[in-house]
């Protein structure tokens, strides 16, 4: 998703955040200003990463200077609420290979967007090497036990 952009309209609706709260945010640094000016503004996965974490961290109750200082790399403030229903969770999912998938939830983890694309581009390079491999073409039957 690093080299999609975004328009504001698409990045609000991906969000479900409006126009003036994106521009709320980048105004207080929580969020990056966009890439380009005026007319040919656009956003990046990054944009869209770090409205969620700030969405995230702010429907948990976290204050806006203390987001500031979690995006800015300090430690989580607080735990997740419990998931109620109706609530809505962000999550990713890797798709790796046929019948393998990862999915992953940034904030439950604990991990940044950096982490998040360095362990995606680790889990892609070890399925290739695994899949790759000679044993891989016949594998070993898998002996269930009680």
């Amino acid at each position: 998703m690093d080299d999609k952009t975004f328009s504001l309209d698409e990045l609000c609706t991906l969000t479900d955040l409006p126009k003036r709260t994106v521009r709320y945010y980048m105004q207080l640094g929580l969020v990056d200003r966009p890439v380009g000016e005026t007319r040919g503004a656009h956003y990046t996965g990054k944009h869209l990463d770090q409205l969620l974490r700030v969405k995230q961290l702010s429907d948990a109750g976290v204050s806006l200077d203390r987001i500031r200082e979690v995006m800015s790399g300090a430690i989580a403030p607080v735990p997740l609420r419990p998931r109620r229903a109706g609530s809505i969770d962000v999550r990713s999912h890797l798709h790796v290979a046929p019948g393998i998938e990862i999915e992953i939830c940034p904030e439950e983890a604990g991990m940044t967007p950096e982490q998040i694309r360095a362990f995606v581009r680790e889990v892609m390079l070890a399925a290739e090497r695994v899949l790759a491999s000679p044993d891989s073409a016949n594998p070993a039957p898998v002996l269930h036990t009680p």
